[in-house]
């Protein structure tokens, strides 16, 4: 089957390099993409400057070329992006539909990270402070080819959220919103710790007048601690000369076939015979696969 209409993407933050459980993620995408003939764009999602390491992203789009991992078009940097998410935050704050909050840290303790209103209606000016979108009190949901039905009251569960930080930078679930919309991406495919995410985001897309992607959540790649592999655990970079094996392994991960008589082939080998066998459906159904049973 091929469908030339599917737009995917892969987003990573530049924050550290690559490692396997990034890969899987790359490549699940990659492989959802390919297998129908689709499109798979590369967007740098650099929007948090303090959290980004020197050299991540050049870093990031050599270790993709040397795994066989193409992108289509150029790179998107949502550094590049600001004046886009600024103009959408000024119309939801004109609008009445967002509001500034001057509430730290230290005030929110005790609520379980599901914000309380403090500021709803207080009329802060938005000097010096975040900008939240008011949430409606309704259940979203939707349903994910993976993971199946998932549901969350946005009221209860997660309160009014934040689309501009205190210092100015904006907030991931804004820009991922807005930049989907504007590639004109049809279908998600990401970690399981964003599933969560995903309501806020239907909401945002509701707002705006955005089509609905399809999504698509992976389980994540654990440590034995029960940690997801990344960055800020010391997950051991991508090493270049181990793509073949690597892919493989994250083949396994995603439930795909992984022949033996494929290991000493090359990365654009093993990748042309997995989009060929690519079949989401035998992915497993689970939030983590610890990464020791990949082995």
């Amino acid at each position: 089957m091929t469908d030339p209409r599917y737009i995917g993407r892969f987003a990573p933050t530049p924050s550290g390099f690559l490692h396997f459980g990034s890969l899987v993620a790359a490549l699940a995408s990659w492989l959802d993409a390919r297998a129908v003939d689709g499109r798979w764009l590369l967007r740098m999602e650099d929007t948090d400057p303090p959290r980004e390491m020197p050299g991540a992203r050049d870093a990031i789009l050599q270790t993709l070329e040397r795994y066989g991992l193409e992108w289509d078009g150029e790179v998107v940097f949502q550094s590049q992006r600001h004046h886009a998410y600024a103009e959408v935050v000024e119309r939801l704050f004109n609008m009445g539909l967002a509001y500034a909050c001057t509430c730290s840290r230290k005030q929110l303790e005790g609520y379980d990270g599901v914000y309380p209103g403090l500021c709803r209606n207080a009329g802060h000016a938005r000097e010096g402070a975040a900008i939240r979108l008011r949430v409606p009190e309704l259940l979203y949901r939707f349903d994910d080819r993976v993971q199946g039905r998932f549901e969350q009251h946005l009221g209860r569960e997660i309160g009014d959220f934040v689309i501009q930080r205190r210092d100015g930078l904006y907030a991931y679930q804004l820009a991922v919103v807005l930049d989907d919309a504007w590639q004109g991406v049809t279908d998600i495919v990401r970690g399981a710790d964003l599933l969560d995410n995903t309501p806020r985001q239907l909401y945002l897309q509701e707002l705006l007048g955005f089509a609905q992607p399809r999504y698509l959540h992976i389980p994540l790649i654990v440590q034995p601690d029960g940690h997801k592999l990344g960055k800020s655990y010391r997950s051991p970079p991508l090493e270049v000369d181990q793509a073949t094996p690597l892919l493989l392994r994250a083949l396994r991960a995603l439930g795909q076939e992984a022949p033996l008589e494929l290991q000493g082939a090359s990365p654009a080998e093993v990748l042309a015979v997995a989009r060929q066998q690519w079949r989401p459906e035998r992915i497993a159904r689970q939030m983590s696969v610890p990464e020791v049973e990949l082995r």
